[in-house]
């Protein structure tokens, strides 16, 4: 968005709607997000989790304001990490992959629900989404949904610290593994540069579109036997 800004590339209403959308996603989808989280690894054996204040959907437990800020500015944020004792785990490099997993699929339900009003609205009074008003709900619409996508194909990517690596970890050897923990901060810098230089829009693209037309399809098929 900041790049829009910046070329001058926007109306007021497209904006309008983005930052809303945002805002709803930081301060509702990304505490859920990291909910889903708390509440697999309190699950598979990790009780001290509710002691550590995560097991919540209070937006002040979770926000961590300069990742809160990306999201806004850039499109791409992240939330306070919840932290996790794997050894609490029957299995913690599974334990972990499938706690890691919950995450993206946290985003992807987001996604799915606001699919579904769409569809529902597109079907049940489509005179209203062409209107002024609707117009905006289907750029607020637009956005929060691609944006829940995208952050979902983002945290799957197996680089740390995003939840993808915690998958990978599954099948890597425990030195492998430690390798990447204790280098995971020069890691996180380099998905910035990769970001920025371009390499992963291609990959994160391609993905969100699969993942939104599969979605798509779901979300729409109540409807078409109405």
């Amino acid at each position: 968005m900041l790049f829009q800004l910046l070329q001058g590339n926007f109306d007021f209403m497209s904006v309008a709607a983005e930052v809303l959308a945002i805002l709803l996603i930081i301060f509702l989808i990304l505490p859920f997000h990291e909910w889903a989280h708390a509440l697999t690894a309190s699950l598979l054996g990790d009780k001290a989790i509710k002691y550590r204040g995560r097991l919540s959907l209070n937006p002040l437990t979770h926000i961590d304001p300069i990742g809160a800020l990306c999201l806004l500015l850039f499109g791409f944020g992240w939330a306070k990490p919840v932290p996790i004792d794997p050894r609490n785990f029957k299995n913690p490099k599974v334990g972990m992959a499938i706690t890691a997993l919950m995450g993206p699929v946290a985003n992807i339900v987001a996604a799915f629900v606001g699919l579904l009003v769409y569809n529902a609205l597109a079907y049940f009074s489509i005179q209203f989404l062409i209107s002024d008003i609707g117009l905006f709900v289907r750029y607020f619409m637009s956005f929060y949904i691609s944006c829940n996508i995208s952050l979902a194909v983002f945290n799957l990517i197996p680089i740390p610290p995003l939840d993808g690596s915690k998958i990978l970890f599954v099948f890597l050897p425990d030195r492998a593994v430690e390798f990447f923990y204790r280098y995971q901060q020069i890691f996180f810098i380099v998905i910035f540069v990769l970001l920025y230089v371009g390499v992963l829009s291609p990959i994160i693209g391609w993905a969100s579109g699969a993942i939104y037309s599969g979605l798509d399809w779901f979300a729409s098929l109540p409807f078409r036997f109405l």
